[in-house]
């Protein structure tokens, strides 16, 4: 096992969160100081996405600026969240993310820390889900050598306002993770982390593919910092075409999500 992958446990709280709310989370027009209470928020630009039918065209996706402390993470980090269409799917949707994000400041057990905005992460609406990705940066505080990516994803069908998990796209939930693990032992060297990637970090486990979104092409599954190298290449992501996964998914799940 090379040396980075001691580092690997700082990213091992990427998480595909997703929650349920009896209603629509609200957002100020005004950053909160940092507080010793639960994140405040405020809501920042929006993006239109492109739609191919109606359904499509009655969501939106917008950002909320979630700001705030506890005893020993401070975050100021902006999150994707949703508008227009159906208030089951926006209310799940920006609840399940703003999940995420708590899941990241509750964790790394007692270290202090900063969370802050990475790049942007993409955005998806299909036929029958909303998709979006949260990416932020995890600095030790005080400062270490350079800050971490931490990876979360939430997928929300738009027909059951409910979370689209790995063992609902694939019934037998251990034949698929081998599926994604052999596609992306096929994928990975021709991106950043080459042919020498590190094995452990697509070993067919569900925290290995937790991260994952959908797209028209395929299941794009984005790798956690140092789980398939070292931090210097990046965040790495990999997408396995939806006929690569035909005879393993679920095939409505899969036109759902836009195979």
């Amino acid at each position: 096992m090379k040396t980075w992958r001691v580092a690997a446990a700082i990213a091992a709280v990427s998480v595909a969160a997703a929650c349920s709310t009896d209603g629509t989370p609200t957002a100020s027009d005004d950053v909160a100081p940092a507080s010793n209470s639960a994140p405040s928020a405020s809501a920042t630009g929006t993006s239109t996405p492109t739609a191919t039918t109606p359904q499509q065209a009655t969501y939106a996706f917008t950002t909320t600026r979630i700001v705030g402390s506890t005893d020993r993470v401070e975050y100021d980090v902006s999150i994707p969240q949703l508008t227009g269409g159906d208030d089951r799917v926006v209310a799940e949707f920006d609840e399940s993310m703003r999940a995420a994000l708590q899941d990241q400041i509750d964790g790394f057990g007692d270290q202090r820390f900063t969370l802050s905005d990475a790049r942007p992460g993409p955005t998806y609406i299909g036929p029958g889900v909303v998709s979006a990705v949260l990416d932020t940066s995890w600095d030790a505080n005080p400062p270490g050598a350079h800050p971490t990516y931490v990876i979360a994803t939430v997928t929300v069908d738009t027909a059951t306002a409910q979370p689209v998990t790995l063992q609902d796209l694939f019934p037998d939930l251990q034949a698929g993770l081998q599926r994604l693990s052999e596609q992306s032992a096929l994928l990975l060297p021709d991106t950043a982390a080459g042919p020498g990637f590190e094995p452990s970090g697509i070993a067919p486990t569900p925290n290995n593919f937790a991260n994952w979104t959908p797209s028209a092409g395929g299941m794009n599954i984005r790798f956690g910092d140092y789980q398939v190298g070292p931090h210097a290449i990046g965040l790495v992501d990999v997408t396995v075409p939806w006929s690569a996964l035909a005879d393993v998914a679920d095939p409505q799940v899969i036109d759902s999500l836009g195979g």
